[in-house]
């Protein structure tokens, strides 16, 4: 579980610098590198959610446990 979530914060990480990237580039078609940066921008998106689903399967599942201050 570890591993999968490192790799999820690598590939959110990855998807935002790509973004970035786009943004910055010169270029003389503003369309395609909008595009571009939009299509990074999603992809961050749904590498976010597909994170968050997991760390929640993992719970269900058993395999990670909250560790927090117990509430009195």
């Amino acid at each position: 579980m570890t591993y999968l979530v490192i790799l999820a914060f690598v590939a959110i990480l990855g998807s935002l610098a790509a973004a970035l990237y786009f943004m910055m580039r010169n270029g003389d078609d503003n369309r395609a590198k909008g595009s571009k940066m939009a299509r990074a921008l999603a992809f961050r998106v749904g590498f976010s959610i597909l994170l968050f689903i997991c760390v929640l399967l993992a719970w269900k599942f058993g395999y990670i446990n909250p560790t927090g201050l117990p509430l009195r």
